[in-house]
């Protein structure tokens, strides 16, 4: 009947018709152009047969449709509002035209139906999913609604309370919370899909189930009353300020379930226009353009890797234990040594506590905790290193100690062994004079705690080479870390860029502002925690030993006017949370409910050093320390620290968690126009080095270029 590049329609026994989703050259179906033209075309062939009496809707695919194409958004978010909205309309028009089809018709959905995959399967009559499917709209996670029905059908479907939950949350479902909310209409096993939902298409076609009544569901407008404030209230978690998805879904769907459905389009279209037209949504569209961009680079690395079958972790630390327990956990053994019993069981118990986690969230059984100690194997020689691929060194972060290790561990491997030191700040190329191959040592930097943090920053020292690179992305990689491949220079790429931002929070507290309040508006500025807060979960004596190379390595603008305040902090024994006393004091109260509150003597120790106090308004504290942030991030691209502003905007997102909806030092700067970043570093440039325009950036502005085009 039809044979496409996307889809073919194929006539099967008893006037029924397959219609099969294939696209070619891809390994997923999506919906770009090319597969919603082709759709419209075999809808045209589907309306003007006479002969056909059902249609099955299937994929060739290992899933449904993973989504819409996101790279073709990106080019029509540009589009005017009207233009945009007419885009919108032509699919909405196409789905609503194989919805009318004078026939029932079936969905078979199997591995996932995400987004506008889901909004396909919606427009069927009938939905039979695999036991193993999951469905859903994650469209929120990109700062945008489902714009081709999808909130107007489910919340029909299954009521707008529920509908609120998938579309909110943007958690894809399994096929059993599906069919019990009412949005599937059958689950069967996976090999069982096909058949089973061909003869569920029979009894449509025979009349034992009525596909005009179910369709109707969809169509019908529902009589629900809803609180506004207190859906707000219950989705609170999910409202982040300046992030507008989630609030303007929960007003779309309120609003919309009880209209006629074309009213409800025309609701659920709007907000997906102003969405789309939003800076939020437009950094975060570009986070996710990011993300593939940053897996292609490490796949490409990963091809030309030689496999990790077994690996080795120099310190049973915090950070030794917990990259032992995620290489275990994710399937590479790793041999854990220590100089003493005491700090193996440590990292032990490290490993014991996580999986403990796993076990209480019913994600992991007792056999699977026992498979992943058992592929620890805690040691304090080096007996078994003979059969180590790649070692990460993870001792106490001394120059010094690094290099005594690492000079020692390099006897006991075989030659084509990796070594990589977990370092945060030290040069990587001071450590290779430790090495007798430096041609096969990098650095490894995980971020703390290793078990959460999902980047991983490689670091190629002057004489590194490929190889290395490609082993040690791959074992990241595998480790289901982001890798990053950063060239060696102090703090690397992410501390390099942190600590410039505690350089303007020192000046601001020297000048005066509480920390309380820098904490406040910087937290609602969209990062997870304050300066101040972050120092002490980082720990006081890590940021002062930190700030100390940062200085030492970038003297002409890293360095402070007088007294460091984190300085005064530590030599007053405050580590932060290690030791319960920083810029917050942190406890258990009576009731065993843990507290934090400002530090009465921290303040007090903080008041002695203010000398000039001024005021500032909220917007300049946000612009004294994005301002320094921001200007080294660019000095970190210009530099060839790494290669992309991609790599940059991720690092600092993944590493530090920079403000998704903010997309990163760099796509901010896009967003507020370098021209108007550009005025307002100029506001401050009284504040020392770390407050002027790069020669680069001013070439860039002049040229009328962005980061991102």
């Amino acid at each position: 009947m039809y044979q496409g590049q996307a889809l073919c329609l194929n006539k099967l026994d008893a006037g029924l018709v397959e219609l099969t989703l294939d696209l070619q050259s891809s390994s997923v179906n999506k919906l770009n152009q090319h597969t919603l033209t082709e759709l419209a075309e075999a809808v045209v062939i589907l309306r003007d047969a006479s002969d056909v009496k059902g249609l099955l809707i299937r994929s060739a695919k290992p899933a449904f449709v993973v989504g819409a194409d996101i790279t073709e958004f990106v080019e029509n978010f540009n589009l005017s509002e009207e233009q945009l909205a007419t885009w919108v309309g032509r699919t909405n028009q196409l789905f609503c035209e194989l919805e009318n089809l004078p026939y029932p018709t079936v969905a078979a959905i199997n591995g996932l139906a995400l987004g506008g995959g889901f909004e396909l399967a919606l427009s069927a009559d009938f939905r039979v999913i695999a036991d193993n499917a999951k469905i859903g709209f994650p469209e929120v996670n990109l700062g945008l609604c489902p714009g081709w029905g999808g909130t107007v059908r489910l919340s029909r479907l299954i009521g707008a309370t529920d509908a609120l939950e998938w579309a909110v949350r943007g958690r894809p479902q399994a096929a059993a919370k599906a069919l019990a909310a009412g949005a599937v209409d059958q689950v069967v096993a996976a090999d069982e899909l096909q058949a089973a939902a061909l003869a569920f298409l029979q009894q449509a076609v025979s009349g034992d189930v009525c596909y005009t009544s179910n369709s109707a569901r969809k169509i019908d407008e529902r009589t629900e009353t809803l609180d506004l404030a207190q859906l707000k209230q219950h989705f609170s978690r999910d409202l982040r300020p300046g992030s507008p998805a989630a609030e303007m879904i929960i007003d779309a769907i309120s609003q919309h379930v009880s209209l006629p459905f074309e009213a409800a389009l025309k609701v659920e279209t709007g907000c997906f226009v102003a969405l789309a037209k939003s800076d939020a949504t437009q950094s975060l569209v570009r986070l996710f353009l990011n993300t593939t961009q940053l897996k292609k680079q490490a796949n490409t690395w990963v091809k030309q890797a030689r496999p990790v079958a077994q690996s080795a972790v120099l310190g049973a630390g915090i950070m030794g234990g917990g990259v032992a327990y995620q290489s275990a956990s994710t399937g590479t053994p790793i041999i854990m040594k220590d100089i003493n019993d005491e700090a193996l069981t440590l990292g032990i118990n490290t490993a014991t506590q996580l999986l403990d986690k796993q076990l209480e969230k019913g994600r992991l059984d007792d056999a699977g905790k026992t498979k992943v100690l058992d592929a620890i194997t805690p040691t304090l020689d080096y007996t078994r290193f003979n059969g180590a691929d790649l070692v990460v060194e993870a001792v106490v972060e001394n120059p010094k100690v690094k290099a005594a290790v690492l000079a020692d561990v390099e006897l006991y491997v075989p030659e084509h062994t990796v070594l990589a030191s977990n370092t945060s700040t030290i040069s990587i190329d001071l450590l290779a004079e430790s090495v007798q191959r430096p041609e096969q040592f990098c650095g490894m930097h995980f971020f703390n705690p290793v078990h959460q943090m999902p980047l991983v920053e490689v670091i190629r020292g002057s004489k590194t080479n490929d190889a290395t690179i490609a082993t040690t992305v791959a074992y990241a990689t595998s480790m289901g870390k982001t890798p990053i491949v950063v060239n060696d220079c102090p703090g690397f790429l992410v501390n390099r860029i942190l600590f410039p931002y505690y350089n303007g929070f020192n000046r601001l507290l020297k000048q005066g502002v509480d920390f309380r309040r820098i904490d406040k508006v910087m937290e609602q500025f969209g990062w997870p925690m304050g300066p101040a807060y972050l120092a002490d979960v980082i720990g006081i004596d890590t940021m002062v030993h930190a700030d100390a190379v940062m200085q030492q390595g970038f003297p002409e603008r890293m360095c402070h006017d007088g007294s460091v305040i984190m300085e005064l902090l530590l030599a007053d024994d405050c580590l932060g949370q290690k030791n319960g006393k920083g810029f917050y004091q942190y406890g258990v109260d009576d009731s065993g409910r843990r507290y934090k509150e400002a530090s009465g003597p921290v303040m007090e120790l903080i008041a002695a050093e203010v000398t000039d106090k001024v005021e500032v308004t909220d917007q300049e504290i946000i612009d004294r320390l994005m301002i320094p942030l921001c200007t080294e991030a660019v000095r970190c691209l210009e530099d060839g620290i790494v290669e992309t502003p991609a790599e940059v905007d991720m690092g600092l997102i993944l590493g530090l968690g920079f403000p998704r909806f903010r997309g990163g030092p760099l796509r901010y700067i896009d967003t507020l126009g370098l021209d108007h970043f550009a005025a307002i570093v100029k506001q401050h440039q009284d504040q020392g080095p770390l407050y002027q325009l790069t020669d680069g950036f001013i070439r860039r502005q002049e040229a009328e270029e962005k980061y991102f085009a």
